[in-house]
């Protein structure tokens, strides 16, 4: 929403900042979609400690995202994008400010390539789930590319409609969201540990509590990792609500941190032993002709949740597998509404953000006449994400391209507002209150370990075989493609406007009162 002068108004308060970034890491979604990403044999038992190694970068990131939030509460819609452009503006010395445009645009454009691939994932996701559900009914339903793209086309369309109306009503729509998926597969996951605990007999992918929770080897390891960080991505979104917050200097830390620890600390880590507790021989698939059982046959299917469900429910709800089955994925409907929702409104933020800076198109930085809302980015981000997702939804092959594209942008803009807060901290290393920990240890800590996860990336681009090589060197080709698109624009844009890329060393200090005067409205 807007006030009077067409700026973001101030409506949200701690709940509503924490619940938008919860609806978009939505634990109660990512169960259920990405357990088939996560499933090939041959690193599948590396599960859960490669979404607690995910959560302990997401961690280091997420104390970088509060102290900058904390430091620079007026960068409303901006998040990252701002805090670049503010943290070298900052400077005592005006040689740093040659960079400030430079460095913006790069931190703005990787977070681009995250918001803009993300919303799409969803969407394909959500196709995925809906021919999942339909063939339960029907095993004809939705077998061709054109119905299950035009599957996708109809859900961003629903998406992109709530959008627009603006933050109030999708926060409202996000708490009811949260509470439903969440306890839905706190239940399921409960299911699962009591029907291992009564049928000992059966031959588990993992003999013991331990061996779920321990790594079993390296490169299995990093690249589960890789993967899981899709899950936990999100608990930034709630720096880009800033301009909507009432307290962003208090609120906004906090929201950043208790989204994070809520939905991975306590929602996944649960969710994800008890899913890895129960797969075993009980659960099979048919491949080729042949019977696969374990995580072999959760690779195989596009909704292993959901056939977990009807186990459970067959064996211990006396018969109502199929109900089960069918409760469980309306719940997860619900939750990627939520996610898709929130994940296009921070996508545009960041976007309405630049465009109110003239570093993209102006017609990014335009406002709904009625409903205030960046209009024009959501019908931008809506039409690119119908499109990906209904890529993305034709095979397994498909979605992981597009989610090693998103994941390849959060690494490295995770990496770059690590390295943003350890330069906006450098000059108060001796300052009394000044915390070492927080300041200096960390934004390295959460530098290096983005950064090694982007190798991880490209390590198994160039040494991996099958599937994973060419999907992994698919992605890399289009990351790179999207930086040298954004270089070309950036360089074209400053040569056709006459904006200096490099800003002259001998500039006044353009900070009035810790606000830089190019500050994203």
């Amino acid at each position: 929403m807007t006030d009077s002068n067409g700026q973001l108004k101030p409506t949200l308060g701690l709940v509503g900042i924490t619940i938008n970034a919860m609806a978009l890491i939505a634990p109660g979604a990512f169960l259920w979609t990405t357990y088939q990403l996560q499933a090939p044999p041959d690193s599948a038992k590396n599960m859960w400690a490669a979404i607690a190694l995910a959560t302990c970068i997401a961690l280091l990131t997420a104390s970088c995202y509060a102290t900058l939030s904390k430091a620079y509460p007026e960068a409303g819609a901006g998040s990252s994008y701002y805090y670049a452009e503010a943290a070298i503006l900052a400077k005592e010395e005006h040689k740093h400010f040659r960079l400030a445009r430079l460095a913006k645009f790069v931190t703005g454009w990787a977070a681009h390539l995250y918001y803009w691939v993300y919303p799409g994932i969803m969407i394909s996701f959500m196709g995925t789930l809906v021919v999942y559900i339909g063939q339960l009914f029907n095993a004809d339903f939705a077998t061709d590319w054109f119905s299950k793209a035009l599957i996708c086309f109809i859900f961003t369309g629903l998406v992109g409609f709530i959008a627009l109306q603006g933050v109030t009503g999708s926060t409202m729509i996000n708490i009811i969201i949260n509470i439903v998926q969440i306890s839905s597969l706190t239940f399921l996951g409960l299911l699962m540990i009591i029907y291992r605990l009564g049928h000992p007999n059966v031959n588990y992918e993992h003999a013991n509590a331990i061996s779920v929770v321990m790594p079993h080897d390296l490169s299995g390891l990093i690249y589960q990792a890789t993967i899981a960080i899709l899950l936990l991505v999100g608990f930034e979104s709630a720096t880009a609500m800033a301009g909507e917050a009432i307290n962003p200097q208090r609120d906004i830390p906090r929201g950043v941190i208790l989204s994070l620890f809520i939905q991975a600390c306590i929602c996944y880590f649960f969710e994800y032993f008890a899913a890895n507790f129960f797969i075993g021989d009980q659960y099979t698939a048919t491949v080729d002709g042949k019977i696969v059982t374990g995580f072999a046959a959760a690779l195989s299917s596009g909704a292993p949740i959901g056939d977990i469900a009807k186990i459970l429910g067959d064996s211990l709800l006396f018969g109502n597998g199929f109900l089960l089955q069918i409760t469980i994925a309306s719940t997860v409907v619900m939750a990627l509404i939520g996610t898709a929702l929130s994940s296009l409104s921070t996508g545009v933020r960041i976007s309405y953000a630049m465009g109110s800076d003239r570093e993209l198109p102006a017609v990014f930085g335009f406002l709904h006449g009625r409903y205030n809302t960046p209009h024009i980015g959501i019908y931008f981000l809506s039409g690119l994400s119908a499109l990906i997702g209904a890529y993305a939804v034709q095979s397994v092959d498909n979605v992981t391209i597009v989610t090693l594209v998103s994941n390849i942008g959060t690494f490295m803009l995770y990496g770059i507002t690590c390295g943003v807060t350890l330069v906006a901290t450098l000059e108060h290393l001796l300052d009394e209150e000044h915390n070492p920990i927080k300041t200096v240890v960390i934004p390295i800590l959460g530098l290096v370990m983005n950064l090694l996860m982007v190798c991880g990336i490209f390590y198994y681009g160039l040494t991996g075989v099958g599937s994973a090589k060419t999907n992994s060197l698919t992605a890399i080709g289009i990351s790179l493609a999207f930086f040298v698109g954004g270089f070309a624009y950036l360089i074209g844009d400053s040569l056709i406007k006459g904006k200096p890329l490099f800003l002259p060393s001998d500039l006044n200090h353009p900070m009035r009162d810790g606000v830089p005067s190019s500050k994203s409205r």
